[in-house]
This record gives C-alpha cells, structure tokens and sequence, in this order.
C-alpha cells in the first residue's frame, strides 16, 4: 500500500516540475509565434487529452517525464523536408502542402538563433522559478533557523583511526577557523568534508581554552561514496524513529525521549551511539533517556538485523539531532531573499558535486534514480506539507541544473550547438546534429539505466 501511495507522490511531484518546465518553452514559443503541435505529460501513446487551438495537451503512456513538441524542432523534421525536397532542407525544392520547416515562418528552426536560445532556457529558468517561489512562499508563512549555538562547529565524537583523530582531534573539541574562515558553521565544515575527498583542510581548533593548528585530508568513503573525515557534530540526541517490534519499543523507548548515555558513557553523537551499539556483540546495553524532564534507564539487548543499510547489531532506533529553531514569519522582500540565497548555495553544492565526481573525490553512486525517488517523494509527503515541498524545490532546482549540461538531448545540449553555430555563423549539417542526438540519446539511456542499479543495488545484501 505504501508503494503505490508513494508512486502517486511521485507523479504529483514531478508532474508540478515538469509541466512547469514545459509550461516554460510553451510561453517564450508562443511568444516568438513558434507552432506548438503538443504539449505532453508524459511520453508514449497518447491516452487522452483535448485540443486548443493548434496545440494537442496530452496526457501519454509513460507518466515520468513530458515534452512540448514544435514545429520544425527536431532532427526528424529536417531530416523529413530533406526527403521530401529532394535535396537539403530549405533549398526551395518544394512540393504542394509539404512542411519545409526552413521556408515556415512559424517554425521553430526558422527562427533566429538568439530567439531559440530564449525558448531553449525558459524551461530550466521556470523551474528555477518554482523553487525560489516555493522556498519564498513557505517562509512567508514559517521560517525557521537554527539557533546559533546549534550553528557552532562542536566535535561530539571523533572515531578512532580516522582522518580527524589520526590529526590529533578529540571528542569536545571546536573547529573556530576552516581554511581562512573563522568560526565556521557545522555545515561549513560538512560540505568541505563531503566534497573535499583527498583535499587539505587547515584547521584551527580551540580545545579546554587552547587553540592550535591542524590539517586533516578526508578520504573517499566508499561506502556512502563522499569524502570522509571521521567525526560527528556534538549535539543533544534524540530518538526519531522507533521501528516496531525491535527491542526498543519492547524496552518502552519512544520518539522523543533525549539521550543522556550509554553504558555509563555520556552521548552527544548519533555516530557515538551506533558504535557502542554495534560493538556490543549482541550483550545488553544500559540507556539513560529523559523523558519529560525526569532521567530513566532500561537494559536493552541489541539484535542482528538489517534496516537502510549493512547487517549489525541494532536495537531499531533513529538518533539524530535534537534542534533547537528560531520560528518567524518573513516579509515578500525578505522571504524571497531567503530563498534566492538558500536556492544559490543548493546550485553551487549541487556544482560541488558534479566536479567531485569528475574529479573522482565522489562517488557516482550517490545518483538516485526513479525507485530512489518513489521512496523519497512518499517519507516527504508523510512527513507535512513543508517536507513536501521543500523536496519539490530541491528537486526543481536540481532539474534546472541537470538540463542545462551540455549532453545532448537535454536543453544543455542544444544551446551548446546554437551557440556554436552563433560563432561559426552557420548550421552545422543534419548529419552532424543526427550523430550529436544518438550520442547523447545512448549517454541518457546508460545515466538512466546506472541510477536505476544504484537505487536496486540499496536494497540489495552487501556483495
């Protein structure tokens, strides 16, 4: 049941994104009196739709994904005229009632070049639009921040030979300077660390009221497939998730309840508390929770069993970060500031990590596919509306940056070959743009098709 609940959140998610997009090259054709001869959600057969004017809106086969189709728009189309004129598309060798698409003032490839480049944009440009106006909207009703001290760069735990602890960092230290930048946020040092596989990081760190230097080079972890330094943010912890008919639900744990410590040990990091856990062998553990202002303890026995990731001894609980946030409600001007800002640090992560992968200081594994974002759009959906549509603007924007690659096929790729013909000041021939297209349609095919294994390949044993 959670399956198809989760694929129909699919489809409303990227049925908003893509007929945005599609809306995008609609308008600016429309506006450049281009022919527009469908407006599809979807691709394959053509289940249903109506008519206006000369535009067929559609709704086809296959829901995940959709297109505008022009007049005079595609390879085929020259390809078609070439045919039927004897000769190159355009040369004047027409017949009665045949479509040369050069000769058709309305068609897309007549065009002037720089009119193209505008149709080409206004589809990743709207949905750069739609994640600013989603991100401006929510603000305007809820904005929250984290509280400063929440924002400060504390070390919870360090894991014994890794990059951090082999720099001489320990359990209770605080990162005040992050190469140049001083008092740098949690979140400054996680994106370095993520994409920072095999670079230096200097480091300054303040320890009992002392402050020395350090360098540390995190390493490419190859299972979550981005850099790794080996330290986890000091934080008050709670439970998020308990899953049922796991020894912690039998021990009367509930969502909510702080962790104060384990075996005796103080716990200010959710990696602290996977490591005692799964080091336990299978022994019972003693955890100390508040709940509602009073301290408890219950003896738990962990269990062997898998849940998101590898086997190990687990007591079926979430830990994570309890969070203390600053709610307030932003003006238009201010909310849409916000959202410019937090929608250009998404776009500049997002080109962090495209070049780790080509650098290799990344792992392409972390691409998720349509299963990856069936599972996604569904916990989104469950978790509130603002979870939701946070998620729409992320993926939004992520559409917008993934279009315009210079890949064939994609919006990218044809801008790329406008704006060479605009420097050579000519066409490049139909063969060239037919060859072009197959290249990029196979690339496409072999993204699509290594994002699926990946999004299989999670819910598969180790091995």
């Amino acid at each position: 049941m959670h399956f198809i609940e989760n694929v129909l959140w699919l489809l409303v998610l990227i049925g908003v994104m893509i007929n945005i997009h599609e809306l995008g090259h609609y308008l600016a054709a429309r506006y450049f009196d281009v022919k527009v001869e469908a407006f599809s959600f979807g691709f394959g057969t053509r289940l249903f739709g109506f008519r206006r004017g000369e535009t067929d809106f559609r709704f086809s086969a296959i829901p995940f994904g959709g297109y505008v189709k022009m007049a005079g728009e595609t390879v085929a189309d020259l390809r078609s005229a070439e045919a039927t004129t004897g000769g190159h598309a355009g040369d004047g060798g027409t017949g009665d009632g045949i479509f040369d698409p050069l000769n058709d003032p309305r068609s897309f490839i007549a065009k002037p070049r720089w009119q193209r480049l505008i149709i080409l944009f206004a589809g990743p440009f709207m949905n750069v639009v739609l994640a600013v106006g989603v991100l401006a909207g929510m603000y305007m009703v809820k904005y929250q921040r984290e509280s400063d001290a929440d924002l400060q760069a504390n070390i919870g735990h360090v894991v014994p030979d890794s990059p951090a602890y082999k720099a001489g960092i320990r359990d209770g230290d605080r990162i005040v300077n992050l190469d140049g930048k001083e008092n740098p946020t949690w979140e400054d040092v996680g994106l370095k660390e993520v994409t920072g596989a095999y670079r230096v990081m200097n480091l300054a760190i303040l320890r009992n009221g002392q402050r020395f230097n350090t360098t540390i080079t995190p390493i490419l972890s190859e299972r979550l497939g981005v850099g790794y330094a080996g330290w986890d943010e000091r934080a008050v912890i709670q439970f998020h998730r308990i899953e049922p008919g796991y020894p912690a639900e039998k021990a009367g744990l509930k969502e909510g309840d702080l962790l104060v410590a384990v075996n005796g040990q103080p716990i200010h990091s959710g990696v602290k508390f996977h490591e005692i856990t799964e080091k336990s062998g299978g022994n019972p553990i003693q955890i100390e929770y508040q709940r509602n202002g009073e301290n408890h303890t219950v003896s738990v026995q962990p269990i062997f069993a898998r849940l998101d990731g590898q086997p190990r001894y687990m007591i079926g609980v979430a830990p994570e970060q309890k969070v203390t946030y600053i709610t307030t409600k932003l003006s238009l001007p201010a909310a849409l500031r916000e959202s410019c800002k937090q929608n250009l640090d998404g776009a500049l992560f997002m080109g962090k990590v495209l070049e780790g992968m080509l650098q290799r200081r990344m792992s392409a594994k972390n691409l998720t596919g349509p299963i990856g974002m069936i599972q996604l759009s569904g916990d989104a959906a469950r978790e509130g509306p603002s979870v939701f549509l946070s998620l729409m603007a992320m993926v939004s924007l992520q559409l917008a940056i993934f279009n315009l690659l210079p890949i064939p096929v994609l919006d990218g790729g044809s801008i790329l070959m406008l704006l060479i013909e605009m420097t050579m000041r000519r066409d490049l021939s139909i063969t060239v743009k037919e060859t072009v297209f197959k290249v990029g349609f196979v690339c496409i095919m072999m993204l699509v098709l290594f994002v699926i294994y990946n999004d299989i390949s999670r819910y598969l044993p180790a091995g």
